[in-house]
């Protein structure tokens, strides 16, 4: 992670109360919500969806994984 998402993720835990290790992005979920950030733009024409659709993505998280999120997503389509 870079230093200013860092710093954002650091400002989101005080925020939120969330631990900032919770937070946390691994390279496969850099990957799996770029594409998913991707697949929003081109799919629907519209860049606007691609932060729209990660943010639905990040509050859908507490009840599935987040491939099972990007698979449901993808079959969307």
């Amino acid at each position: 992670m870079d230093q200013w998402l860092s710093q954002a993720r650091d400002a989101l835990a005080g925020a939120s109360g969330v631990a900032a290790a919770e937070l946390e992005l691994d390279d496969d979920s850099v990957a799996t919500l770029l594409e998913l950030a991707r697949v929003a733009a081109h799919e629907s024409g519209e860049r606007t969806n691609a932060p729209l659709l990660c943010y639905l993505v990040g509050r859908a998280q507490s009840g599935a994984s987040l491939e099972a999120l990007a698979a449901a997503v993808r079959a969307s389509g």
